[in-house]
């Protein structure tokens, strides 16, 4: 069998490939073995929101005699009728999914793929000549070989969402984003929670002032047992969960300490390019290609940023690359991360960590005090806004707070952008609203930093209330 590519992997990174091949031609092959229907949809994003909506809405109780609220005390929790919503409105938008890819179905070849060369693929018992091979075989989680021995006491992501209830005592082992956004929802939702880090960092935060807030904040809702490597051990009636002085049974482990890319047999080694000790090729971010050959790479299989947008726009550069007479370097978005835990987690542009080699200054704010927040009960979090200390301009963010989402989104415009700290403050901020906590942490960051110029708004010393300011 003859095409002009071979797209291994239907699910972001690949559907997102297709859709810019097909622009071109109807002459390739999307080969994927199933399940279909995407990671973000079936086992991810979606389903991991619905379990935090149903949680953010039981938890909300809690607050409801600040409010004049009485009987919150009435409310319960029916775990199977929390875990059937979760599954029909997954199952909406894995179908979704499906119809996107239904747009394929006369190029899609539903078996495993594995590399015979630059320009060959065998899939099903068929060899496939081709001109382009794109890979985009995705990731999995992470258990390491010697847990498997508890594989009726695990849960990860893939088979989470399949549950019509829980242990009354779990485990939840790796705190970033996927595990801190479960572990917080089951507590929630009445679980014993105990969370298990081996870093003291969480949510992938390297700002300790931040991290020290959400520590604070979730450390009032579930045990947090950081620094120490966790350790799996046989019980009479579960796991005993060993993590430095510290050990307990579980019923169940969940375990989130990262995804794998699905590089397993799939014959990277048969493009005779070099591979790091993790079986994996360099791959240059900007273009996807593999060194000088016609291959190219894209989504979680890169095992660089494994988030859903970036995923989709590795398909589209893939995709493209893939048909051009010649290959084409594309500028990255500025980075953005957001863990949807209370509060939110965003880290934007450059973090701390990666800051330590310029000469930069911070700005903070505490959301203690914040008005709106404290209107609505959730006035608890920190931010901090780095920028260069000589230009002013912008460089990146880390937060745990009330609409960190939506706060880190307006600080990846003015990044991108490549505004500085005059600029943005520039902006009209309205009142009462989250946004002015992060002009509080801005107007700071501005006192830090060298500027000259006349009368400017952005310069205007505050008037430390937020209906003057």
């Amino acid at each position: 069998m003859r095409t002009d590519v071979v797209i291994i992997g239907a699910g972001t990174a690949g559907l997102a490939a297709a859709r810019e091949v097909s622009k071109q031609t109807e002459d390739f092959l999307l080969v994927d073995p199933g399940p279909l229907g995407t990671t973000c949809a079936r086992v991810g994003c979606m389903p991991s929101k619905l379990l935090i909506e149903a949680a953010r809405a039981y938890h909300r109780r809690l607050s409801f005699a600040e409010f004049g609220i009485q009987h919150a005390d009435k409310l319960a929790v029916d775990m199977p009728a929390v875990m059937q919503r979760v599954q029909k409105l997954r199952d909406f938008f894995v179908d979704s999914t499906l119809e996107a890819t239904e747009r394929f179905n006369q190029q899609l070849l539903k078996q495993k793929a594995r590399l015979l060369g630059p320009s060959r693929v065998e899939a099903g018992g068929e060899i496939i000549d081709c001109k382009k091979i794109i890979i985009a075989t995705g990731s999995r989680p992470v258990v390491p070989d010697s847990w498997q021995a508890f594989h009726e006491h695990i849960l990860t992501s893939d088979n989470l969402f399949d549950q019509n209830g829980f242990a009354r005592r779990i485990a939840v082992i790796g705190l970033g984003a996927i595990g801190l956004e479960i572990a917080q929802a089951l507590s929630r939702l009445g679980v014993e929670i105990t969370g298990f880090g081996s870093d003291k960092m969480l949510a992938g935060l390297s700002d300790k002032q931040v991290n020290n807030a959400l520590h604070e904040s979730l450390n009032k809702e579930f045990k947090l047992k950081l620094g120490e490597d966790a350790e799996l051990e046989q019980s009479a009636n579960g796991v005993k969960v060993k993590a430095g002085d510290f050990g307990d049974e579980f019923e169940q482990v969940i375990v989130a300490i990262g995804r794998k890319p699905n590089i397993d047999n799939i014959g990277l080694e048969n493009l005779e390019i070099e591979l790091d000790e993790q079986g994996l090729p360099h791959v240059d971010p900007h273009t996807l290609q593999l060194e000088d050959q016609p291959v190219f790479i894209a989504g979680d299989v890169r095992a660089d940023t494994m988030l859903l947008h970036e995923a989709a726009d590795d398909g589209r550069i893939a995709g493209h690359n893939a048909m051009a007479e010649s290959v084409s370097s594309y500028c990255r978005r500025i980075p953005l991360s957001v863990v949807f835990c209370e509060p939110e987690v965003a880290v934007v542009g450059q973090p701390t960590a990666d800051l330590n080699k310029q000469d930069y200054v911070a700005g903070a704010v505490d959301f203690s005090k914040q008005g709106r927040a404290r209107a609505a009960q959730n006035n608890s979090g920190y931010l901090k806004v780095y920028a260069d200390r000589q230009t002013g301009r912008l460089l990146g963010g880390e937060m745990a707070a009330p609409d960190a989402g939506h706060l880190a989104h307006l600080l990846a415009l003015a990044i991108q952008q490549k505004m500085t700290v005059t600029e943005i403050l520039a902006m009209p901020i309205y009142h009462p609203v989250v946004e002015e906590g992060l002009r509080t942490a801005l107007r700071d960051l501005q006192s830090k930093i060298s500027s000259e110029g006349g009368f400017d708004l952005s310069r205007c010393e505050a008037m430390n209330a937020e209906a003057l300011d």
